[in-house]
This record gives structure tokens, C-alpha cells and sequence, in this order.
């Protein structure tokens, strides 16, 4: 903790040679600034570091704080996020913040001034900064960026101080534009908290004859708000493709990303385009208990995963949490549905397959199919989800008699590259091996909508040029239209330089051919994979939908050791 004798050696080193003013300021910062408090409470409390820091000093000040459940769950638990926030205490509130929102995640990082820094039990989850205004050394900012890179949480006070008294009532300060310069750099979506909190009459009368005095008043207020309540807002997210590519400056932009803050404190709807908040992930006891109750095991993978069917139930977590992990996942790809969680009419009518972590408790991926004939045939049912996005014809009759619709799948995001997918693919043929009787396995696969608009026709025409199915059989309700100049893209004779070729032009753009294309082309021998249509589907942030069909009877014999041994 800090002492007087620090601070004035620091700032003021030249009192030091005048012992007769250095008494009596000495004397009257020590009690101004509860230097006796904050020495006892360093001594009582010399192991605590970070939240557990944060919440014994909530606690010794009594100091409670509120925000709404639902606006609690916009809060997103994982992946890069920026939070903003309006800083009308100039301390509590801040420490209020990070207690709030370390209880959705706990790798988050504030971005302090030079006074925060000098709480030394907060040093592991603070990044410094000369007030946001420039002076802030490369190293500092190299390791926010990192932060943000390893889709970790920044929290950021743009004014970079305490709010002051203006005509509209207590308002920060000019907003800094270091906020939007590293959110734009990660990419990172951004996050606006409003708190709604004043200091004393005093504070504000001091500051306005003397702001640098008005700063060391601030450890006094922190005692004026002993057992004083503190209401927060949270807004929706704010993606980056809401602020990224505006035609106004940093300085307009930061502008508006304050109205937007106070207009969420006063209730109204802010100035960006915003998108809803994931739900919060299910108990994880509650999911462990649900998995082994009301899954079927299908098999285990070398290093410790469950191969489970799930078929669904009413108020199950286990769907809830599906729900949840396919959003989560799809937004990841520029997909999803802006809902809380992407669960649908069809998903009680369906099977789940799911690949199961017991070691950490999380559904790593899953898979939704069902019996094409039963689903038809059903009357209470809402019938194919596939019918929902393609018309199908008369040609379709028999594959239905033997299929099964495959589609929804999804990996989550931090199981991504760790042959996920794969393991999915065991589950499917241990799924088949057990019932014979389905030759056939179709439904859509999707193309994010967020690629470029020449990678999605790239990949349409490839897939239409090499694996294109008689006409008749389906047509997307919402046909995807190709440029007529592109239909001679590739040469349809040599499907290896082709394939090449695409592969090529996608990476001059920043782009891969999406793992499941490649995954269902691969799989068979010639003939074996059709796409049959492609559309768009509005629901889903204008992804492409491919609508495949696989017939398993043309697996690749190594395909088919692999997956159904």
C-alpha cells in the first residue's frame, strides 16, 4: 500500500528541503488521505492479490453493487471482448466493475492510469497506461494487444479519470480514443457498462477550483460511500462490424460510442447496431449428472472423450447447453442466430450426437440427425429441416426411404484444431454400424456469410462444377445467383489443378475452404458426394447453404475402417 512520504517523494521531491511546509502538509495528507486505514488494512490483509484483493475491499467499505440478471448474461464467458465504462466514482466503482464482471469470467485485465497502479495487490490484472492520451510506453500496448489475442477481457475508463459536475449533470470528462484504437486492432467486440454513482458536492466544488487537488480527494470520498449501493447497465455487445469501415473520425466515433454509453444509462436504445447476449453456460454438475443419465455411450476416444446419443428431453441442460455452444461457435464464423441459445423446432424431433470432455465438463461438439422417413411421415412433427431452406422433387423419394439428415454441427471454439470433428465422424459410423439400414446421409453445410462475396462464388461454382447433382432433386427456396463471368473459373477436366487453383485464389483473400466441404468430398469414392442445390439462408447471417448427399455405400475403404471398423 502506499504511504504519504511516497507520494510527496515521488511528486513532490522538492518539499523535502523545506521541513517546516513538509510538517504540516505531511500531517493534513495523512488524515486526508487515510493513510492509518490503508496501512492496517495491508497489514490484517498481506496475502490477498487481484479479485479475492478486490472483494475484501468491497467488503471492508460495505459497499454493494446491482445490475440486472438478464443484462448480467451479456457478458460474454469467453473470447477477445473490450469493456467500456464511465467512471463517475474515480475508485470504488471501478473496483465494483471488475468484481462484477470477473463473476461471468475471470481472464480479464483492466487498463489503469498511474494511481491504480500504485495498489500493488491489483498489479497480476492491470495493464498500464499514461491516461489513454498517447504517452503510453510500446511495451504496455504490445501487452493489451496480447491480451486481447489470447481472447481475453480489457477493461477500459476512456476518459482515463474521475467524472466531473457538468450542465447535464455528473459526466465523464473528453473520451480518449485508446479505446477504439485497440478494439479495432483485435478486432474485439466492445462491451458498455454505464455505472451510475456521484461523488460529494464537495469533491465537485473542490474540483472545480483546483482539479489536481480535487484528485487526492478522491481516497476521501472513497469513505464517504462506505455502505453506499452502486446501480450498473450493461449493454448488448457492440460486434466490430458495427464500428469498423465508418466514414467519420476516430474522434466522431468516440463521440458516439459515449452517447451510446449514457443513452444505455438512461434506459434507451443505443446509437450502434447491436447483437444479443450468449446465455451463460449450464451448472456444470447439473451437466455431468444429465450426460450420464440420459445419454446413450457409443464409444470412447484415444485420449479420454465420450462419444454419447442424446435424444432430447423436457428442461435438459444437456439442450440448453447444445443451444448455447452452437451459438457460440457459429457467431465465431460470422454465422449464428442472435439469439441467447440457437435451439429450434426440429431439435426435440432429432438425435444429438455429442463428443463429451469429462475431464473438464464440456460438450466439445455435436451433430444433429434424424430418420428422413420418420420425420416425413410424422404429423406432429415440424418434418425435414432441410425442407425449411430447399424444395425437393419426386427423385428424392427413395434416398429418403434410406436416410438420415445430418446438419447443425458445430465444434466449440477452443476445441477447434483438435481433431474434434474427427472424433464426431467415429460417433456418425458407430451410429450407422449399429443400424444398417440407412445407405444415405444428407442435409446443408453451410459457407459463412461473413467471407468475401468472390470467395463464397469460388466455392459455389467449384462445388457446383465437380459435385453437381441432376436438376430436379432440390432447389434452394433462396437459390444463391453467380456472377455469369465466374461459371468458367475452373476447367472441370483436371480436378487436382482445379482444386489447386481454388485453394490458391482463397488464400490470396484470407480464406480456407471450409472444413466440412472438404470433410464430405473427401470421404467417398467418385460419385459418392452430390451437392444438390445452394441457397441463402437470412436466419443465419446470410451464410450459403450447400445441400450434400453422401451415399455410404461409396465410403472409401480406408474411410471405412476408420469410422465403421
Amino acid at each position: 500500500m502506499f504511504t504519504v512520504d511516497d507520494v510527496l517523494q515521488k511528486h513532490y521531491p522538492r518539499l523535502t528541503s523545506h521541513p517546516r511546509l513538509l510538517a504540516p502538509i505531511r500531517f493534513i495528507l495523512k488524515r486526508l488521505l487515510h493513510e492509518r486505514e490503508f496501512q492496517e488494512f495491508a497489514r490484517e490483509y498481506p496475502y490477498l492479490q487481484g479479485v479475492d484483493f478486490v472483494e475484501q475491499v468491497l467488503e471492508y467499505f460495505n459497499f454493494s453493487y446491482s445490475a440486472r440478471d438478464s443484462e448480467k448474461e451479456r457478458i460474454p464467458v469467453q473470447g477477445r471482448l473490450v469493456i467500456i465504462a464511465n467512471h463517475p466514482i474515480g475508485t470504488l466503482d471501478g473496483l465494483a466493475l471488475i468484481k462484477l464482471v470477473s463473476e461471468v469470467r475471470r481472464d480479464i485485465k483492466v487498463v489503469a492510469n498511474e494511481m491504480l497502479m500504485a495498489v500493488g495487490p491489483l498489479h497480476n490484472m492491470l495493464l498500464p497506461v499514461n491516461n489513454m492520451n498517447g504517452g503510453t510506453a510500446r511495451e504496455n500496448l504490445t501487452r493489451i494487444h496480447h491480451h486481447l489475442a489470447d481472447e481475453g477481457a480489457v477493461i477500459l475508463f476512456p476518459a482515463g479519470e474521475v467524472s466531473r459536475l457538468r450542465p447535464q449533470g455528473v459526466r465523464d470528462t473528453r473520451w480518449r480514443s485508446g479505446f477504439l484504437r485497440i478494439a479495432s486492432a483485435a478486432k474485439a467486440p466492445v462491451l458498455p457498462i454505464f455505472i451510475d454513482g456521484k461523488n460529494s458536492p464537495v469533491f465537485y466544488g473542490v474540483s472545480m477550483l483546483y482539479k489536481p487537488l480535487a484528485t487526492l480527494f478522491l481516497v476521501a470520498e472513497m469513505f464517504k460511500h462506505r455502505k453506499k449501493h452502486l446501480p450498473m447497465r450493461i449493454g448488448e455487445m457492440i460486434p466490430y462490424e458495427s464500428y469498423q469501415g465508418q466514414k467519420i473520425s476516430s474522434r466522431q466515433q468516440v463521440k458516439l460510442f459515449k452517447k451510446h454509453l449514457y443513452r444505455i444509462g438512461l434506459d434507451k436504445e443505443g446509437i450502434f447496431p447491436t447483437q444479443k447476449a450468449i446465455a451463460l453456460p449450464e451448472d456444470r454438475r447439473e451437466l455431468s449428472r444429465a450426460m450420464r443419465k440420459e445419454c446413450e455411450l457409443l464409444g470412447t476416444t484415444g485420449d479420454g472423450k465420450e462419444i454419447c446419443l442424446y435424444q432430447y428431453r423436457d428442461s435438459s441442460p444437456i439442450m440448453r447447453e447444445i443451444g448455447r455452444l452452437r451459438e457460440v461457435a457459429f457467431r465465431a464464423v460470422g454465422e449464428g442466430s442472435n439469439k441467447r441459445r440457437d435451439i429450434d423446432q426440429y431439435d426435440s424431433h432429432y438425435y444429438h450426437l455429442l463428443l463429451w470432455d469429462k475431464d473438464e465438463l464440456e460438450i466439445v461438439g455435436a451433430y444433429r440427425f434424424g430418420d428422413a422417413k420418420q420425420l416425413i411421415t410424422n404429423r406432429n412433427g415440424p418434418g425435414l429441416y432441410s425442407a425449411s431452406l430447399f424444395d425437393y422433387g419426386e427423385q428424392m423419394a427413395p434416398y429418403f426411404e434410406q436416410g438420415l439428415e445430418l446438419g447443425r454441427s458445430f465444434v466449440q471454439p477452443k476445441y477447434w484444431g483438435k481433431r474434434s470433428l474427427d472424433y464426431l465422424w467415429y460417433g456418425i459410423g458407430a451410429f450407422l454400424t449399429r443400424h444398417p439400414q440407412y445407405r444415405y446421409l444428407f442435409g446443408p453445410v453451410s459457407i459463412s456469410g461473413a467471407l468475401p462475396s468472390a470467395a463464397k462464388d469460388l466455392l459455389v461454382v467449384f462445388y457446383q462444377l465437380y459435385f453437381g447433382a441432376e436438376r430436379g432433386m432440390a432447389c434452394s427456396s433462396r437459390p444463391y445467383l453467380l456472377p455469369a463471368e465466374l461459371k468458367n473459373a475452373f476447367s472441370g477436366e483436371d480436378y487436382k489443378a482445379d482444386f489447386s487453383k481454388l485453394k490458391h485464389l482463397l488464400a490470396n483473400m484470407g480464406v480456407a475452404i471450409p472444413t466440412l466441404y472438404k470433410q464430405y468430398t473427401e470421404i467417398c469414392e467418385q460419385d459418392g458426394v452430390k451437392f444438390l442445390s445452394f441457397g441463402v439462408d437470412p436466419d443465419f447471417n446470410d451464410c450459403v447453404d450447400g445441400l450434400v448427399l453422401v451415399d455410404i455405400s461409396r465410403l472409401k475403404e480406408q474411410k471405412r475402417k476408420r469410422y465403421m471398423p
